[in-house]
């Protein structure tokens, strides 16, 4: 079987040390040592000012939500993972889709002030597929509209965005460390942003609010993380560089297969640095989609049609039409692409494909 992907994990041996710590010290939670390492150690590998690593990538949207007070209305993609539009609701909010660039799959920000009215108070937008927004764009608008810019970047481990990583733009970035990312700590998440007090502030909130034992600084929740999570992270990035190495070579060899029939792939922003997080291909229609999709299954190969459907066809997440989100939803397919795949794999996926494009 050929799943679409497969958590990277390095030796036993390794955790088993770290853990050898964990057991010494009988510190498990509550912003241990390892926690604290990992922090610094992503500080330092991605160049970020500061960051805080949470429970997961959700209750990091959340905690971004709500520490920079956004309320009313907030403008966001329908061509995202669901916790993107979920958390907004969750805090209070009311997601306003607009629709996405048919080329990059990412907001369209030509779209962006045509939603905008007296009541939005934010810009929710997600780096689709590790591929960066038009982040000069988005911040120009906001900055006109005095509106506060939080960016999903689930995706993005290691990408870079006019040669910093992209961690660094938008008021609070948020990212995802879930066990299906390249870079991840089983469970895990983060907030980074360049302002020192709301991360203070993001800190509080972390930790229930609590400023010392016997006082209360914030409302918060529980968002802190585990020192068996970290020493996960801990490991994996000392993997990191082989693991994007691993990854574009496998891209490039989907590419060299593909990339001359009638598919279409996302459009990377061209300041940016890919990542390699996910071969998504675009077919002409859905039904060859789901005739591939046929045909992959049939030979234990399975995909993943990410995402669909729009969300902007929910009526719970108060939708709305977006034409270009809709239909590339139902034409779009992630194909299977983790470290351990093999390149004879990749062809066996390939020849597949073709054989149901040229039938």
């Amino acid at each position: 079987m050929i799943p679409v992907t497969k958590p990277f994990l390095p030796p036993k041996e390794e955790y088993f040390k770290y853990l050898e710590g964990v057991w010494e010290r009988n510190w498990l939670t509550n912003n241990g040592p390892l926690v604290n390492e990992l922090e610094l150690k992503l500080k330092e590998y991605l160049g970020v000012p500061h960051i805080l690593y949470l429970t997961n990538g959700t209750i990091a949207l959340q905690i971004a939500i709500k520490a920079l007070g956004l309320k009313g209305e907030v403008i966001t993609t329908p061509f995202t993972y669901v916790a993107t539009v979920s958390s907004l609701i969750w805090e209070g909010c009311t997601p306003v889709f607009v629709d996405i660039d048919p080329d990059t799959l990412n907001i369209d920000p030509t779209k962006i002030e045509g939603a905008i009215t007296e009541r939005t108070t934010g810009i929710l937008a997600t780096h689709v597929y590790g591929n960066p927004c038009d982040i000069d764009a988005i911040d120009t608008i906001a900055k006109k509209h005095n509106l506060k810019v939080i960016y999903d970047a689930a995706h993005c481990f290691g990408t870079k965005y006019k040669g910093k990583s992209v961690f660094n733009y938008g008021d609070v970035t948020t990212t995802s460390f879930h066990a299906t990312k390249l870079f991840h700590t089983v469970e895990g998440g983060a907030v980074f942003t360049q302002d020192p007090e709301l991360l203070k502030k993001m800190a509080f909130m972390r930790n229930f609010g609590h400023n010392g034992p016997d006082d209360f600084a914030e409302i918060g929740i529980n968002g802190k993380n585990s020192e068996f999570h970290a020493a996960m992270g801990l490991i994996n990035l000392n993997y990191i560089e082989k693991i994007f190495a691993k990854r574009k070579a496998l891209t490039e060899r989907y590419f060299k297969w593909l990339s001359k029939n009638d598919l279409q792939t996302p459009q990377f922003n061209k300041f940016s640095s890919p990542n390699y997080a996910y071969f998504p291909i675009i077919f002409k229609d859905e039904n060859t989609l789901l005739k591939v999709i046929k045909a992959l299954e049939l030979n234990w190969v399975y995909t993943r049609r990410y995402f669909y459907p729009s969300l902007s066809s929910f009526s719970i997440f108060n939708g709305s039409e977006c034409k270009v989100s809709d239909d590339v939803s139902k034409r779009i397919l992630c194909l299977p692409l983790y470290t351990q795949l093999k390149f004879e794999e990749v062809d066996f996926v390939c020849r597949i494909i073709l054989r149901v494009l040229n039938n």
